[in-house]
């Protein structure tokens, strides 16, 4: 890898780890105080304005007096390649065995977190990631066999799901949400994103679909990313007596279970 020389000079005989933690398709490398995303461009990001990494930037340069996220140390590009090089956030992942088996406090946080994003005035935001935006990179996905049917939920495709992604993707035109709630989310609010020292966030990582988007969302991906890092499905361990849907307790809200399935559903496609 051949790496733009303002990059050099920040990670210039300095030591790393490569992160092999997540879902990204991006090469991460890990510093003691930075962190180094790395990432191929492809036709779809330039196709779709949203999703190119400049745009990413820009968010992350809004938001910084807001929430906290990575700053932007420095941002370059090859013919081939986006660098961005940023702050690395401390604190542990929300998935770790110290939150996991205080689910309580787990909760509590994960609550105060969405509150906070949802208390951002988003009028200025430079990033709409809306729903015609995102079913519109769902049909690219499907019309050019990008959706991995192997990642789904077991229920999502087969006997008892849709035959196949393609009638997915006329479902969720069909019965898309009546009613949009734009807060400013981070876009794949799963515990391996969010980071706590103690009892405080320390920061949001993973920012690739942040901007303002529906309430749901957030809390949609949150409450499955609850669900299967207690059930077994990540790191292996069952938390037997955890209850996913105290998060609504927590958050002081009525769940609205269709747009929890709508938009657990639509991130099947990416």
């Amino acid at each position: 890898m051949i790496f733009p020389s303002k990059i050099k000079e920040f990670i210039k005989d300095k030591n790393y780890s490569q992160d092999d933690v997540g879902m990204s398709n991006s090469q991460v490398l890990i510093f003691d105080d930075m962190v180094l995303k790395i990432e191929k461009r492809t036709e779809w990001k330039e196709s779709f304005d949203f999703y190119k990494t400049q745009n990413v930037v820009n968010m992350m340069n809004w938001s910084q007096d807001s929430v906290i996220v990575p700053k932007v140390l420095c941002f370059e590009q090859s013919d081939e390649f986006d660098f961005l090089l940023m702050s690395k956030i401390t604190g542990k992942m929300a998935c770790d065995s110290d939150f996991l088996e205080n689910s309580d406090l787990l909760l509590e946080l994960l609550a105060k977190t969405l509150k906070k994003l949802w208390s951002v005035d988003v009028k200025n935001c430079p990033r709409i990631n809306s729903l015609e935006n995102k079913l519109a990179l769902a049909e690219y996905f499907v019309n050019h066999n990008l959706v991995d049917v192997e990642d789904a939920e077991p229920s999502t495709f087969g006997p008892d799901g849709f035959e196949n992604p393609k009638e997915l993707l006329k479902w969720l035109k069909e019965n898309q949400p009546k009613n949009f709630e734009p807060v400013l989310s981070h876009g794949d609010f799963c515990l391996p994103n969010v980071f706590f020292e103690g009892e405080n966030l320390s920061g949001l990582i993973d920012l690739g679909d942040f901007g303002v988007a529906d309430k749901y969302q957030d809390i949609a991906l949150c409450y499955r990313s609850l669900k299967h890092n207690f059930d077994g499905s990540f790191g292996g361990k069952i938390y037997e007596d955890f209850n996913a849907d105290l998060l609504f307790e927590k958050l002081g809200l009525e769940p609205d279970w269709e747009k929890i399935r709508y938009y657990t559903l639509l991130d099947e496609l990416f």
